[in-house]
């Protein structure tokens, strides 16, 4: 099992076995691929321990994955919170940053549950 940056690999085509470390998705797995000669078809447990030490070399060296891509996620949010942005307000209170509409989504996030008129009412029995 081929194991990088702390994540064990599951056994499906590399293109897809990559996007599971934080930092990689569809369009960097395609490109990290292309640079190291993997084809894309290619199982993650069908490679060689020389492909696997050329993927791990090549995804150390020149991106930001994992633990320091959170960390510096982190800064950042923790920045706007600090300059007390309006994106860093949405971020300490749990809402939406990026513009969304918050009247009829995120409901449950603003602690705005609402119930149909019916739940939890009991039956009238006829008497």
């Amino acid at each position: 099992m081929a194991r990088i940056a702390g994540i064990n690999l599951p056994n499906k085509r590399i293109e897809i076995a990559l996007t599971y470390v934080h930092g990689i998705g569809r369009a960097r797995a395609n490109k990290i691929l292309d640079k190291v000669g993997i084809g894309k078809d290619t199982k993650s447990n069908d490679l060689s321990a020389a492909e696997v030490n050329s993927l791990r070399e090549e995804i150390e060296k020149n991106y930001r994955i994992e633990g320091e891509l959170r960390r510096d996620i982190q800064a950042n949010v923790k920045r706007l919170k600090e300059i007390n942005s309006y994106r860093g307000y949405r971020h300490a209170r749990g809402l939406p940053s990026r513009g969304q509409r918050t009247k009829t989504n995120s409901r449950t996030v603003r602690g705005n549950v609402r119930r149909t008129m019916g739940s939890g009412r009991t039956k009238l029995t006829k008497t």
